[in-house]
């Protein structure tokens, strides 16, 4: 799998991984579960390492620090996961919830979900990174009527990742807050990258074109992720999923080229929302 700096180090990150909403909150008892082993095989076989998670999504945090733990991959892992709540007493809590439940004693990438409360979380977070306890901090949002705060929060703080939805007919993203990410010298993870799941149901009902074998993909998924990482700015994207086999499908995006945008303007009316 292709892989790109994170801008503050220079770490080589892998550009596809798995977002564990909804998919991963499932009981360790059930046949859905049974099924999560699988994903994170196909994810770390192809290269993969990305594991973004919430204490808002149920079971998800304690079920992906189960299933690394019972693989002994936690090392293969790029554990990404939220602090979603205000004051710093709180905002402690919730962190050492989230230790807890993915069994580790570091944590790759945590956010400060949709800003709530950001200057007091993001002070814990920097006395945690100095400290070691996380190695990288940053920002969600997925709402457009906050990307003017997350504009000014880009501008004024040093962050190290910046977690955005983009997709091909979710562009928003895309007028100010990518390119400003780029300057910052700022990570970008991009959440939902087949929008809101309507776009990728309506092309899987129609017939792959011949170009598609041109940039790597035999899917529809492949293509609208190639779409994603074509993008000057982005470094992951993160589609959920608990099913191996999509997961498979996912992760072979991150192989071959990535076109530039006159290739996507050039086959538009193929893609068109």
């Amino acid at each position: 799998m292709t892989t790109r700096p994170i801008p503050s180090t220079g770490e080589a990150l892998p550009v596809v991984g798995c977002g564990t909403y909804i998919g991963f909150d499932v009981a360790a008892d059930s046949a859905a579960y049974a099924e999560l082993p699988g994903v994170l095989q196909a994810l770390f076989d192809a290269g993969g390492a990305v594991l973004d998670s919430s204490p808002m999504y149920g079971r998800a945090e304690a079920a992906t620090g189960e299933l690394l733990a019972a693989a002994g991959s936690r090392q293969r892992a790029f554990v990404a996961t939220k602090v979603w709540t205000s004051g710093r007493a709180a905002g402690i809590a919730q962190m050492e919830q989230s230790f807890a439940r993915l069994r580790t004693s570091r944590i790759d990438l945590m956010q400060v979900h949709n800003l709530v409360d950001w200057r007091t979380q993001l002070a814990t977070l920097r006395g945690w990174k100095e400290a070691g306890r996380v190695r990288y901090l940053g920002i969600t949002h997925y709402t457009p009527s906050a990307y003017p705060e997350v504009e000014a929060v880009l501008r004024a703080e040093p962050l190290d990742f910046l977690q955005i939805n983009y997709a091909l007919d979710d562009r928003a993203a895309a007028e100010r807050l990518l390119p400003l990410a780029r300057e910052r010298g700022v990570a970008v993870i991009v959440n939902r990258p087949f929008g809101g799941g309507g776009l990728l149901r309506r092309l899987r009902a129609e017939p792959l074109p011949g170009w598609a074998a041109e940039i790597g993909c035999s899917s529809w998924a492949q293509v609208l992720l190639k779409f994603v990482l074509s993008h000057p700015a982005v470094t992951c994207a993160i589609p959920g999923t608990a099913r191996p086999e999509h997961m498979r499908d996912n992760v072979a995006a991150g192989i071959g080229p990535f076109p530039d945008a006159a290739f996507w303007r050039q086959h538009a009316d193929a893609l068109r929302p």
